[in-house]
């Protein structure tokens, strides 16, 4: 077992995590509008749907890593090119990190861990993201491959859900900050472009 492999994709999800997104955001959102329960509530439901794209990625890609090393080879290309193509977005957007406290959302705890669920669960960017991002850090030639995808795909739900829930504590705190130092949406948009680009060169050079 490679704990380095491990090491790094801790690093990359947790900067990803931190890095300004619509889900984030829309945590921050919550818990500024209706409270910390609200936005917990929330990063329950985000992460929860992560198991499901971490399941289907499993089984999908544990058959095509038994069929044939070029078909993964390929994936991992494509995987590259998805994050570069996410990277140049990045880098052409706005980096204003901007609040929407006023936006409706479900009233109950129980519907909005379903919002989050469902945000997650239907946008077929995320799937995509996973298929980009998993392959390339598969750690172990011992432990089978569907071990291995449920294992960073818990490692991703356990990181996402820290920083998720210290956005949603702290959110009042964190809005204040971005209030007064709005460069710091540069700054973030900037790790997030690297990020993206350092795992596209890992997963070009990387072996299987």
């Amino acid at each position: 077992m490679n704990y380095e492999i491990l090491i790094g994709f801790c690093m990359a999800a947790a900067a990803l995590a931190v890095a300004p997104g619509p889900d984030n955001i829309f945590v921050l959102g919550q818990s500024i509008s209706n409270g910390v329960k609200s936005g917990l509530a929330t990063v329950a439901g985000l992460v929860s749907g992560c198991l499901v794209h971490t399941t289907l990625l499993a089984f999908g890609v544990s058959e095509i890593i038994k069929r044939s090393d070029t078909l993964f080879w390929g994936i991992k290309l494509f995987g590259a090119a998805y994050l570069l193509y996410l990277a140049v977005m990045v880098f052409k957007s706005d980096s204003t990190i901007a609040l929407d406290k006023n936006s409706p959302t479900p009233k109950g705890l129980g519907k909005l861990f379903w919002k989050g669920f469902t945000m997650n669960v239907l946008n077929p960017k995320v799937t995509i993201f996973f298929l980009a991002f998993f392959p390339g850090f598969l750690f172990s030639t011992e432990l089978h491959p569907v071990v291995q995808f449920y294992v960073l795909g818990f490692l991703f739900m356990l990181i996402a859900f820290i920083i998720f829930g210290i956005i949603a504590v702290l959110a009042g705190t964190i809005s204040t900050y971005l209030t007064r130092n709005p460069r710091t949406g540069f700054y973030l948009k900037w790790v997030q472009i690297l990020v993206f680009v350092g795992i596209a060169i890992y997963l070009i050079v990387s072996e299987k």
